[in-house]
Formats: C-alpha cells, structure tokens, sequence
C-alpha cells in the first residue's frame, strides 16, 4: 500500500515534466518561426541602407550559448536552410549560421562569454559579419568558378555590396539583439530549472 502511496505522487510531476516539455518546444519553435516572420519586415528602426536586423543569427546565438558545439551546428544549418526557402537558395545562410553556432558553443564552453548586455551585442556584432563574410565567399567562388550563372559581374562589387550588408547587418543585429535574446534566455533558463 505504501508503495502504491508513492506512485501515485510521482505521476502528476511527470506529467507536468512532459507538459513544460511540450510547452518548451511549442516556445522555441514558435520563437523561430516569429524570427522566419520579421525576417523580411522593415520596419522604422530597423532599417539601415535596405538591410535590417539579422533575427535568425541573435536566435542562434541564444541558443548555442547554453548548447554543445554539435546541436548548435545543426540548429545553424536549420535556420540557414530555413531562410533559405524564404530567400534563395545561393548562396546559402546555412553555413554562416552553423559557424556562428559552433564558435558562440566554444566560446561558451571556455566560459569567454558573459552573457551580459554588452558581450551578447559584440558577439552578435562579429558574427554577422562572420556570417555575411561567410555569403560574400560563396558568391565570390561561384563567380571565379561559374562566371556564366554569377550573380554579381565583378569581383568587386561582391565586396562592396558585402561591407555594405555586414556593417549594416552587424550594428542592427547587435541593437536589437536585447529584445530577441532576453527573453530567450529567461524561458530557457526557467526550462533548465524545472527539467
């Protein structure tokens, strides 16, 4: 009877357990699919020479500092792909993001991160240009490799058009990083502690 007695104390927490489960998930997958959404808005203040804020990269910088290097590298390459449907398939967003992913990851492990305003906004900072560094490579390949299906006619224009999107990407990026990546944090560590 005791035994009995027992069981039954245990069966509302595990509930609650796959309950606030479901609610991380639902949560995390509903932040990127609203990240997807405002991706292309441009909005007032959000908007610096035709590019704005680069959602998915704060989102993933969020998420890989509280994951290892591998989850983070997937979660990159997801998100990469995902804008990719939104946008064009080359060059792809995948491999930038899966960088970001992986170094934010080590940075964190090493604890070179602390999560305080002004480190998050540098760390977004740098890997947007990081990941658009990454966009300028690719299309610079294809026009040394496939000049017939390039994008761009010169080499230089490449360039030009990538210190423009970068700096542009890495200051709204690292301004609006605060209000994607707080309340990321917060439901994420208030996950961690009922997990």
């Amino acid at each position: 009877m005791g035994g009995f007695a027992f069981m039954t104390s245990l069966r509302p927490r595990r509930r609650s357990d796959s309950r606030n489960q479901i609610w991380n998930w639902v949560f995390t997958i509903g932040s990127v699919l609203f990240c997807l959404l405002i991706l292309p808005m441009r909005l007032p203040g959000m908007n610096i020479l035709g590019v704005g804020p680069n959602w998915l990269l704060i989102w993933i910088v969020a998420w890989s500092i509280s994951r290892s290097a591998f989850e983070s590298a997937i979660a990159g390459i997801v998100l990469g792909l995902l804008q990719d449907s939104l946008t064009a398939s080359f060059p792809t967003h995948a491999l930038g993001l899966a960088i970001a992913g992986v170094l934010t990851a080590r940075l964190q492990q090493r604890r070179f991160i602390r999560e305080d305003l002004i480190s998050i906004a540098l760390i977004i900072f740098g890997f947007a240009i990081v990941t658009e560094t990454a966009v300028a490579m690719q299309l610079t390949l294809q026009k040394i490799f496939d000049s017939d299906n390039a994008l761009y006619a010169h080499l230089g224009s490449i360039w030009q058009h990538y210190q423009r999107v970068a700096l542009s990407s890495a200051i709204l990026s690292s301004l609006w990083a605060p209000a994607l990546y707080y309340p990321l944090k917060r439901w994420w560590e208030k996950y961690a502690v009922t997990e």
